[in-house]
């Protein structure tokens, strides 16, 4: 299914072009208190951030904005009520939130595909829900595009644990959505599908979300966390399923690496193997949909590395890890858990400041270049507020018991189910000592250094002068190359520091010999 477009793409029109630079963030409370406090302070904040956003030329048609939270049960055991089905405990409750297409005809057969697949996991569907709206706050590009907003409301079968509960709401719902696409059903979109979460989003400016969502004035909703997102796209065309947050997090920034992520997620499908999914496996292929922005490919990793198994954070140091190659004072325990993961996946490589959660865990991270701002504090009550920047919430300053901010590289967390607020040093501890990385690496990787003969390659030897001008013509080595490169190199130590722009002849074009590798040139987001 199309989820991220209304109409097939304009020729001229890349949704790769698509990047973000936005507000996010968390509330959340350390000991998991759920309120309807944490709600209004969620919705706060993301409200002011809403210059972080854009508005379009309509003042009401915002790129998006949204909130991620735990599933409110109080305000569902009156939906229930209403559905006259009989109460359901929490963790046994899910709620699938799904945007149907605005096209009528299509509408009934998404909801019978939605109801089929449901069936074949051996879900029981409780009924419908019809979320409600208040489409008059709307702008009119968003108006136009408004989607059939309805929830399903499902229970956990009594053969399956909780865990197997996520797991075959995750399967149904790829399920669902590769259903839809084989039906040439255009138009769709499921924000969230999960026993522990739901997702309210939109192609709104955030001071429209409250007023849009109208179960966010319920006083029933309570919630212990609340991600936050007000989405600025730039290059793209904003819509009501690219808002932000996703299933699990909400990005602020560019993922500059994306290419290289996408092709190698594709390239390992082959090769994936996994006790959690079996014969399954290939019905969550391919990993990344097609068409989303960089965070939502971001995303869909995340998601299934979760749902295959790992703990929230140890997924996010996997995906977002340390620059850990050039840091000689970094614990060795933590380099052998960022080598052993280096061999798994590659970084996704931002700038990005990143806001994640899985319903008990809930944390940001910056990438390793540390170019997006991320500040948290900690209140005397024990809630811990991250955002974009100072002042989201109106705090006395006396109840502020910490406060701080993340580095290049750096995670922080809110475990609610041990009640700890986890800082980078303990969780990075935690997870590189979980396991012996550092005998797996020293037994199984082979430096290349050591291939030939068991000693280095790259030994000293002196050649004469002739002998090395006629290495450096053959390698493509230019005047500038030794003069502004190397010998910078050679006298400091690191790389020299050079300035945007490069107003030499493209190789392609150019008379001279070049070297093969400045025929391509670094893809990345210009912000």
């Amino acid at each position: 299914m199309r989820s991220h477009d209304q109409q097939p793409p304009y020729p001229l029109y890349q949704p790769a072009y698509e990047h973000d630079a936005c507000g996010t963030g968390f509330v959340a409370s350390i000991d998991g208190i759920a309120t309807h406090q944490i709600l209004q302070w969620g919705i706060g904040c993301v409200c002011n951030v809403t210059h972080r956003g854009a508005v379009s030329a309509d003042a009401k048609t915002g790129d998006g904005a949204g909130i991620l939270t735990n599933i409110p049960h109080q305000l569902f055991a009156k939906a229930l009520t209403q559905l006259g089905a009989s109460p359901v405990a929490p963790g046994d409750l899910a709620v699938g939130m799904v945007f149907f297409p605005h096209d009528s005809p299509a509408r009934p057969r998404a909801q019978a595909l939605v109801e089929r697949e449901l069936r074949a996991r051996r879900i029981t569907l409780i009924g419908w829900r019809d979320v409600p709206v208040e489409p008059s706050v709307l702008g009119e590009q968003a108006l136009q595009t408004l989607p059939v907003i309805r929830q399903a409301l499902m229970s956990r079968p009594a053969s399956i644990n909780a865990s197997d509960f996520e797991r075959a709401l995750f399967l149904a719902r790829r399920r669902i959505e590769r259903a839809w696409e084989q039906e040439g059903l255009h138009g769709g979109y499921i924000p969230s599908f999960s026993s522990r979460t739901i997702v309210y989003k939109g192609l709104l400016v955030a001071p429209q979300l409250q007023q849009f969502y109208r179960d966010l004035s319920d006083p029933d909703y309570a919630t212990s966390i609340v991600v936050f997102h007000q989405r600025y796209s730039t290059n793209t065309f904003p819509n009501w399923f690219l808002a932000q947050p996703f299933r699990f997090l909400g990005h602020n920034g560019e993922i500059n690496t994306l290419q290289g992520n996408r092709n190698w997620m594709r390239a390992r499908e082959a090769e994936l193997v996994s006790k959690a999914w079996g014969k399954n496996l290939h019905e969550l292929l391919p990993i990344i949909q097609a068409g989303g922005s960089d965070s939502m490919s971001l995303d869909n990793v995340l998601e299934l590395l979760v749902a295959s198994g790992r703990d929230l954070l140890h997924a996010m140091m996997m995906l977002v890890p340390d620059a850990w190659q050039n840091m000689p004072e970094m614990d060795e325990k933590v380099k052998a858990f960022h080598q052993y993961h280096a061999l798994l996946t590659e970084p996704w490589d931002g700038p990005a400041a990143l806001a994640f959660t899985d319903g008990a865990i809930v944390g940001a991270c910056l990438d390793r270049n540390g170019l997006r701002p991320a500040r948290y504090w900690v209140t005397d009550d024990r809630i811990v507020i991250m955002a974009s920047e100072v002042g989201v919430v109106a705090i006395d300053p006396s109840r502020i018991v910490e406060k701080g901010r993340l580095g290049p590289g750096h995670i922080m967390a809110v475990d609610t189910t041990r009640k700890r607020l986890l800082s980078n040093a303990e969780i990075k501890r935690e997870y590189a000592s979980s396991k012996p990385y550092g005998d797996w690496v020293a037994e199984s990787l082979i430096p290349l250094e050591t291939l030939v003969n068991g000693t280095p390659i790259a030994e000293d030897v002196l050649v004469d002068t002739p002998t090395l001008l006629r290495n450096q013509l053959a390698c493509g080595y230019t005047e500038e190359e030794l003069r502004m490169i190397i010998e910078p190199m050679a006298k400091a130590g690191k790389e020299p520091v050079w300035s945007m722009g490069d107003d030499v002849p493209l190789s392609v074009l150019s008379s001279k010999p070049k070297a093969l590798a400045t025929y391509f040139k670094q893809l990345f987001a210009q912000v």
